[in-house]
């Protein structure tokens, strides 16, 4: 082909690779301004599609818990009621419905006659003393009363009592009976078997119920690091005196006060003396061994058969 043609061709080539590159542009702008305004026209839509799709979840509002309050049950207890009842009924007579102790016993039991004693019946007592209390049925209880007259005659009155759900009202039901008193108890053998000879413990617990029942002397300087312990006061007693001591622990037999640390518990029989005369008494205490003396570590009046430990 001569230089001339190829030019020529050259030259009408020209203007078609510049229109295709032209339309090529405007396709690509075309499709950018579409692409803008579908994303625009999306972002709408999405929100819409998720907001009609999505199921609307309402958390509740957790409720507050109502603050729990305990409260300690009320033990029916128709011990006083009984006793309260029965001391009106004896001092009471159907001769005389309007004498206080009358009035006192037919508002507690409307339905219980009131007794019609002799003239020169002795039908006072001394004393009324609630002894036992047992339920029989829900809020159904009987209740053994004790009655002491002044020429030693006990005589025992089982009086039946209704509690109310609460068990803090009782009623009277019905007429008291004249009933058996309770038998004794069986005693267990007392653990404090080993008993204790005249030496630095017995004087220990000597002085110090002395101190504790007297006066005389500081309680303080018989007690252990950290106890704390009042004497009684008025001081009952002019004098204490150690009848005897037993223990739990064999090491309260020893001779000498052991190493320090060691705890021992002890029975002490004392007599104890006033203007009124004397009087058998019995403390159980703990003792602890401390730079070679026995200390009061712990006090209980009366006895325990298992030692009272503390």
């Amino acid at each position: 082909m001569s230089p001339g043609k190829q030019a020529s061709e050259r030259e009408a080539a020209a203007p078609m690779a510049a229109g295709a590159r032209l339309e090529a542009m405007r396709r690509r702008v075309r499709l950018s301004r579409l692409a803008v305004w579908t994303v625009i026209a999306a972002g709408p839509i999405a929100l819409a599609v998720a907001i009609t799709s999505t199921p609307t979840t309402v958390e509740a509002a957790t409720p507050a818990k109502p603050t729990a309050v305990r409260t300690t049950a009320v033990a029916a207890d128709p011990a006083g009621t009984a006793e309260l009842f029965v001391h009106a009924w004896l001092r009471s007579s159907a001769d005389d419905v309007t004498s206080a102790q009358a009035r006192l016993a037919q508002s507690m039991a409307p339905d219980v006659e009131l007794p019609d004693p002799a003239a020169d019946a002795q039908s006072t007592p001394q004393s009324v003393t609630a002894v036992r209390s047992a339920q029989r049925a829900d809020g159904a209880w009987s209740v053994t009363v004790a009655a002491q007259y002044s020429d030693g005659v006990v005589r025992y009155f089982a009086v039946p009592v209704a509690a109310d759900r609460a068990g803090a009202s009782f009623s009277v039901t019905g007429a008291p009976g004249v009933v058996a008193g309770p038998v004794r108890a069986e005693v267990a053998k007392s653990s404090y078997g080993v008993s204790v000879p005249e030496g630095d413990l017995s004087a220990a617990v000597g002085e110090f119920l002395a101190a504790y029942l007297t006066g005389a002397g500081e309680v303080d300087r018989y007690l252990a690091p950290g106890v704390s312990l009042s004497p009684v006061s008025p001081a009952p007693y002019t004098a204490v005196t150690v009848q005897q001591v037993s223990a739990v622990e064999e090491a309260a037999a020893a001779e000498q006060v052991p190493a320090g640390g060691t705890k021992i518990r002890v029975l002490a029989q004392v007599e104890a003396r006033d203007t009124g005369g004397r009087w058998p008494l019995g403390y159980e205490l703990a003792l602890t061994a401390r730079s070679g003396r026995w200390e009061v570590s712990a006090l209980e009046s009366g006895t325990a058969l298992d030692g009272g430990a503390r």
